[in-house]
């Protein structure tokens, strides 16, 4: 059926290759499962409409069965009132061969009938077949395009990382904190020079101050002496 024939495309091999040349494959794949389940909206009502009229062929057939076994009655009838005097035997048997005729041709319409009943009854399986051919199919590509999808997601959230890493690289980040770090250390450095400095000007402070005490010592003593002498201080003991 031609409802079908994407189903007969979709196995052709060439369907890698336009894949690859799709600028969005999970659109186009999502727009073929829409075009796939329309068309089994159609199979679904195709389906009903064939078994809809099988139903009605083989009601029909039973319907001219039993009205040709009615006339077959009737004509026994017709025959035993006869046979009993009931009624003449010659228009019996003129109704009989009437009934009986009837009876051919609802017989030979329920044989027609049979034949259609056949025809649609195997339409209608072949329709069911490919019907459940394309809910599978259709189930299948859709669980395919669900894990596609998931293994998209991972693959690009891989690449935004992988793209991230190479970024760093790219920027000399690790460069930059090597300088950073070799900074901290030449500021580490710096500062420990000042301390060490300013203990050494401390130092050196106290150095001159104890030379001066020194030296004031001397003088403050020599000025004793000298007023010793004068008498303006007493003799040391």
């Amino acid at each position: 059926m031609n409802i079908f024939k994407r189903l007969l495309r979709i196995g052709q091999a060439e369907i890698h290759s336009a894949v690859d040349k799709m600028e969005d494959p999970i659109r186009m794949t999502e727009q073929g499962i829409r075009e796939m389940r329309d068309d089994l909206d159609k199979a679904l009502h195709a389906s009903a409409q064939i078994k809809a009229t099988a139903i009605r062929t083989k009601n029909d057939k039973m319907k001219k069965e039993n009205e040709a076994q009615d006339y077959e009655n009737k004509a026994i009838l017709l025959l035993t009132k006869a046979q009993k005097g009931e009624i003449d035997m010659g228009l019996a048997e003129k109704l009989a061969k009437e009934a009986l005729s009837l009876k051919e041709n609802l017989l030979n319409e329920a044989e027609s009938l049979g034949k259609q009943l056949v025809t649609h009854e195997k339409a209608s399986d072949d329709i069911q077949k490919n019907v459940e051919i394309l809910r599978f199919n259709i189930t299948k590509w859709e669980n395919e395009l669900k894990t596609l999808k998931s293994r998209i997601r991972v693959s690009r959230a891989t690449k935004e990382v992988n793209k991230q890493m190479a970024q760093i690289d790219g920027n000399s980040t690790i460069s930059m904190l090597e300088r950073m770090k070799e900074k901290v250390e030449e500021e580490e450095a710096l500062a420990e020079a000042y301390g060490d400095m300013a203990g050494r000007s401390k130092n050196t402070d106290d150095e001159i101050n104890k030379v001066l005490g020194d030296e004031t010592s001397k003088v403050n003593r020599d000025l004793d002496d000298i007023k010793r002498r004068l008498g303006m201080l007493p003799e040391k003991e």
